[in-house]
C-alpha cells in the first residue's frame, strides 16, 4: 500500500471512530462572527469571536496546539489547550486531520511573536476530509493536475488564489466602470440557429422538441446590435462564447468576452473608452500602470508600460515598418515570396493575398508588441461587420488593441448600412448561404443608429493584469482531455 492509500485508510478509521462516538463527521451549520478576514477586522484582545474554515497547518507543542484555519478570505491562527477545551474535546481533536473543516469559538490574544490568535474554548467538526491535501503526496506537482483538480490548487497555491481573486475584481470593476458611464448590462442567447459575429467553427447540438439544429454562440455581437435597433443606446454583456477550435496558451474553446456598444459613438471614442477602462483596472489590480510579469522564482521577465496616451498606428504603416516600405507596391506573388524566404514564415498555398499580409502582421507585429498599440484602419476583408472608411474604401474604421503580444480587444465603427452589410456577409459566407443571419439583416433594415463597439477577452485581460502565462491559469475549469482511469 503506497503512502497516499495508507493516509486515506487512516482517515477512514478516524471517520469510523467519530461515528462510534456519536459524532456526525459531516455536520450542519455553524454561526460565525464573519469570514476570517472579518474576524481579523474585529480582532481585539479579550474579545470572543467565532470562525470557521479548513485546517491547513498544525504545530504540536505537546498539551497545546497551534493550528492555521483558512477560508477564501485569509488565515487565522488558533490555539487549543487541554485545560481550555477539556478532555472530551481533546479526544475529538485527536481524530482531526489537515484539510478538515471546523468551527471554533475563542478569545482573542496576541502571541509573543505578535501573531493574532484565537484561544479556543470550544470547537465543532464541520466536515471530515477523507483524502490528504497535496503537500502530503505528489498530487499537484503535475501541472495538469492543477487544472483538473482546481479545488486543491486553490487550497494549496497562494498565487493561484490571488489570480482568481483578481479576476473577480476585474469583472466587478468592469461592470461598475461601464454602469457609471450609463451602460446597461443585458443577456443574449447562447443557443442560436445561426452562429454569427465572427469567423469561427461553432459547436453544434440539436433541440428535440423543435426538431432543429442549434449552435453555441461564437460571439455576442449580432444580438447586442438588435438592442441598438430597439433603442438601448449603451449596452454591454459579459458572458461565455464557444469556438470549436484549437487549444493553446492563448485559446480555450470556452472563454469569457465583454462586448459593449455605444450609439452615436465611433471607433475613436471606443478606443478612448477601452484605454480608460484598462488603465482603471490596472490601477485597482496592480496599483500602477507599470505591470511586471514574473516567473516562478519571482524574477521580472517582462515589464509592460500602460502609461497614457497609448500609441495608435494604421495597419498599413505597421506592416511597412516590419515588412518594408515597398510591401504594398509588390505583387501578390512577391509578397508571398518575401514572407516565405525573408521572414521564414509558413505561407499555406490556399491563403488569399490579404491573408498573407495578415499572417505577417500576426507574426511580426502582434507577437512582438509588448506595450499597448492600437492598430487602426484594417483591410475590410478582415472585418465584415465594421463601417467602411470614407477616405479609403479598402479599409474599415476599426482598431485592434495589442498588449503583451496578444490581441486584447477589437473595436469598430459599426456597419449600419443593411445593403452593404448583406454584401459583406454574402462574400464571407461564399457558397454557404445558409450561414447568413437574415433576422439580423431584417433588424438592420428597420434602422440602427451609428455606433461604436468593442469586444474584450476577459481571460486575456486577466492574464495581462496578473502575469499569468497561460489562459488555463485564469480559467477556473479549462477544457481538458478526459483522464484515463
Amino acid at each position: 500500500m503506497d503512502e497516499e492509500n495508507e493516509l486515506i485508510a487512516l482517515r477512514r478509521k478516524k471517520l469510523d471512530a467519530l461515528r462510534a462516538k456519536g459524532i456526525e463527521p459531516f455536520g450542519g451549520g455553524f454561526d460565525v462572527t464573519g469570514s476570517i478576514a472579518e474576524v481579523h477586522g474585529k480582532f481585539a484582545e479579550g474579545e470572543t469571536l467565532r470562525a470557521a474554515g479548513r485546517i491547513t497547518a498544525h504545530r504540536d507543542m505537546g498539551k497545546s496546539h497551534f493550528l492555521d484555519l483558512r477560508d477564501a478570505t485569509g488565515r487565522i491562527q488558533i490555539y487549543i489547550h487541554a485545560k481550555e477545551v477539556g478532555p472530551e474535546l481533546i479526544e475529538l481533536f485527536r481524530l482531526l486531520d489537515l484539510g478538515d473543516f471546523i468551527g471554533v469559538e475563542g478569545s482573542c490574544f496576541v502571541t509573543k511573536s505578535g501573531e493574532p490568535t484565537l484561544k479556543v474554548r470550544t470547537f465543532q467538526l464541520l466536515a471530515k476530509a477523507l483524502r490528504p491535501l497535496p503537500e502530503k503526496w505528489h498530487g499537484l506537482q503535475d501541472i495538469e493536475a492543477r487544472y483538473r483538480q482546481r479545488y486543491l490548487d486553490l487550497v494549496t497555491n497562494e498565487r493561484s488564489r490571488a489570480i482568481f481573486q483578481k479576476r473577480i475584481v476585474i469583472l466587478r470593476e468592469t461592470r461598475r466602470f461601464l454602469e457609471d458611464r450609463g451602460f446597461v448590462e443585458v443577456e443574449t442567447p447562447i443557443l442560436q440557429t445561426i452562429p454569427g459575429g465572427a469567423a469561427a467553427e461553432p459547436f453544434k447540438t440539436h433541440h428535440k422538441a423543435l426538431g432543429i439544429d442549434l449552435y453555441l454562440r461564437i460571439a455576442l455581437e449580432l444580438y447586442l446590435k438588435r438592442l441598438l435597433v430597439g433603442g438601448l443606446n449603451k449596452v454591454f454583456e459579459i458572458n461565455r462564447n464557444f469556438r470549436n477550435e484549437g487549444i493553446s496558451r492563448k485559446h480555450n474553446p470556452e472563454f469569457t468576452m465583454l462586448e459593449a456598444y455605444w450609439a452615436y459613438a465611433d471607433f475613436e471614442k471606443i478606443a478612448n473608452l477601452t484605454e480608460e477602462l484598462i488603465c482603471s483596472l490596472a490601477g485597482k489590480i496592480c496599483g500602477s500602470l507599470t505591470i511586471e510579469h514574473r516567473d516562478s522564482e519571482e524574477k521580472v521577465v517582462r515589464t509592460i508600460n500602460l502609461k497614457r496616451p497609448w500609441r495608435r498606428a494604421r495597419y498599413h504603416d505597421v506592416i511597412r515598418e516590419v515588412a518594408g516600405d515597398d510591401w504594398f507596391d509588390l505583387s501578390g506573388e512577391q509578397r508571398r515570396d518575401r514572407a516565405t524566404n525573408d521572414f521564414k514564415l509558413e505561407i499555406l498555398p490556399q491563403l488569399a493575398d490579404f491573408e498573407v499580409t495578415q499572417h505577417v502582421f500576426e507574426k511580426l507585429v502582434e507577437e512582438k508588441t509588448i506595450d499597448p498599440l492600437f492598430v487602426t484602419h484594417c483591410p475590410k476583408e478582415l472585418v465584415p461587420l465594421a463601417k467602411q472608411n470614407t477616405a479609403d474604401e479598402s479599409v474599415v474604421d476599426v482598431f485592434e488593441l495589442i498588449i503583451n503580444a496578444a490581441e486584447i480587444a477589437p473595436g469598430y465603427s459599426e456597419l449600419n448600412d443593411p445593403i452593404v452589410q448583406r454584401q459583406r456577409l454574402v462574400e464571407q459566407a461564399g457558397e454557404e448561404k445558409q450561414k447568413i443571419d437574415e433576422e439580423f439583416l431584417l433588424a438592420l433594415e428597420h434602422g440602427m443608429p451609428p455606433a461604436g463597439g468593442v469586444g474584450i477577452g476577459i481571460d486575456r485581460l486577466t492574464m495581462l493584469l496578473t502575469g499569468a502565462e497561460s489562459i488555463r491559469d485564469v480559467i477556473l475549469f479549462p477544457l481538458l482531455r478526459p483522464k484515463k482511469l
